[in-house]
């Protein structure tokens, strides 16, 4: 069944390209069948807990295994989530020429992360990020304007300079230690410059695939030149992936190297994301660049948490799961209202955001609701995970790292309510508008809704979350 996920968005994207008159159909039909997918998964989790697919029978170091644990299970259901809300929304976003190139793209790229998710194998993480790339970098330039083109140049330059110290990284480790499975190699890997080399190019290309300051520069014009959707996936779900993939290299191989320059490391690039992304977020007059300045400063979060699980708070490893998911969601709905606004007013300048409380409600409460777990308000999503890296922190009395939470908490709050502010004014100037398709505003709000649900219902998902132990040893046998 899970050798599904990557075959059933493969085929689907080279069918609608073959048959562009039925592409819409074939696409989310195809996104459809994933989500069913992923849940038929669920329930064989559940059942049996974390477990290996031995890919055509041949198990490794001959063939190629796909591994299933809670916590690749939840980011493929959130793939497939996102997925098919953000394809949803795109049916009436894109003109009848774009549709015709986003569709298979759009498959492809759920192929890719799909595929990384499943992934057990250091050379498949290669593999699957380059897919993620090259077809990112084709939707990020499917509007095809100038700005699109020079931010999607830049894109691809940063994802392939990224693939290549990451694939440098395997080949050492290959050439060191034999394999490129990762329970093999947790086996084998010692604490030697072979394994040090490795360690450092594999984690700078993800770190810059990542976008953590101060490698971030990639990110603010891919964001403000993509279309809506791409910039709600690139932020919600490319840029996770990446640090999804850092997750599983030192919990597999790299915590045996860990020392605690590494933790000060994460931790301060981490602190100063927060704060960065933060005000530099807060004095944009653009929307989408505003949004994508706060990626800055959520990423700067995951590593905060990052660190400090690192450094052995067991509580950290709950907050970077809970922080991913609810920025994901939450991260998705901002986006996509402001594709509203864009389409409604032809702008996104905040200042010129005319009664659109008034005119657009959906869009706005939308906007709100997501706003609020990306302050991290209570009940929220990012309150929860917002809690558990404070409670983290203070029980660690790293009195800096608890001060820039609850700054971030406070800069949030100021450009989240800057936006609000005026939806609520008239503009200087009058304009002239667009209706919006109510699936363009129904998409959104519920994103934003299960960003807030996601704070009732912490201790199912986090039981969830943690079949397999993720966080311990990866030890599902065959």
């Amino acid at each position: 069944m899970e050798v599904f996920l990557i075959l059933l968005p493969i085929f689907g994207g080279v069918l609608s390209f073959l048959v562009p008159k039925f592409n819409q159909t074939i696409a989310i039909t195809t996104l459809l069948l994933t989500l069913f997918i992923v849940v038929g998964v669920a329930v064989k989790l559940l059942e049996s807990g974390a477990y290996y697919h031995l890919v055509g029978g041949w198990g490794a170091p001959l063939g190629i295994n796909l591994y299933i644990d809670g916590l690749s299970l939840v980011m493929l259901g959130l793939t497939a989530l996102i997925g098919l809300g953000a394809g949803i929304y795109a049916k009436k976003y894109f003109t009848h020429r774009q549709s015709l190139w986003f569709w298979p793209l759009w498959l492809f790229l759920i192929t890719g992360l799909n595929a990384l998710f499943l992934s057990q194998d250091i050379f498949n993480f290669y593999v699957t990020l380059e897919l993620i790339g090259l077809a990112s970098a084709s939707l990020t330039a499917l509007s095809n304007t100038k700005e699109a083109l020079i931010g999607a140049m830049r894109y691809l330059l940063v994802t392939l300079l990224g693939s290549l110290a990451y694939l440098l990284g395997v080949a050492l480790l290959y050439h060191g230690f034999g394999s490129v499975d990762m329970a093999l190699l947790a086996t084998k890997i010692k604490s030697v410059p072979v394994a040090w080399a490795a360690m450092g190019l594999m984690s700078a290309g993800l770190l810059l695939k990542s976008a953590l300051f101060p490698l971030h520069f990639w990110l603010p014009p891919a964001h403000a030149s993509a279309p809506a959707p791409i910039s709600a996936i690139l932020s919600a779900l490319i840029i996770k992936a990446s640090i999804y993939i850092q997750l599983r290299l030192w919990l597999s191989l790299f915590l045996p190297l860990n020392s605690f320059y590494f933790e000060i490391f994460f931790a301060l690039l981490g602190s100063v994301a927060v704060v960065w992304g933060s005000v530099s977020a807060l004095v944009q007059t653009r929307l989408k660049l505003l949004i994508a300045y706060s990626t800055v400063a959520q990423v700067g979060y995951l590593f905060i948490a990052f660190s400090l699980a690192l450094g052995g708070m067991s509580i950290a490893w709950s907050a970077l799961i809970y922080l991913m998911l609810s920025h994901a969601l939450a991260k998705s709905a901002l986006f996509l209202v402001a594709g509203n606004l864009l389409h409604f007013h032809g702008h996104d300048r905040i200042i010129d955001l005319d009664r659109i409380a008034q005119r657009l409600p959906l869009s706005t409460a939308a906007f709100a609701l997501a706003g609020v777990s990306i302050i991290g308000l209570p009940l929220s999503g990012g309150f929860i995970g917002k809690w558990f890296l404070l409670e983290a922190s203070i029980a660690n009395n790293n009195w800096g790292i608890t001060l820039v939470i609850l700054l971030g908490g406070l800069l949030a709050a100021g450009y989240i309510f800057k936006v609000l502010g005026f939806t609520f004014t008239k503009a200087a100037v009058a304009q002239e508008t667009k209706q919006i398709p109510l699936s363009m505003e129904i998409v959104p709000l519920f994103f934003a809704v299960m960003a807030i649900l996601l704070g009732f219902f912490a201790t199912p998902l986090l039981a969830l979350i943690h079949i397999g132990n993720p966080f311990g040893i990866i030890g599902a046998a065959p």
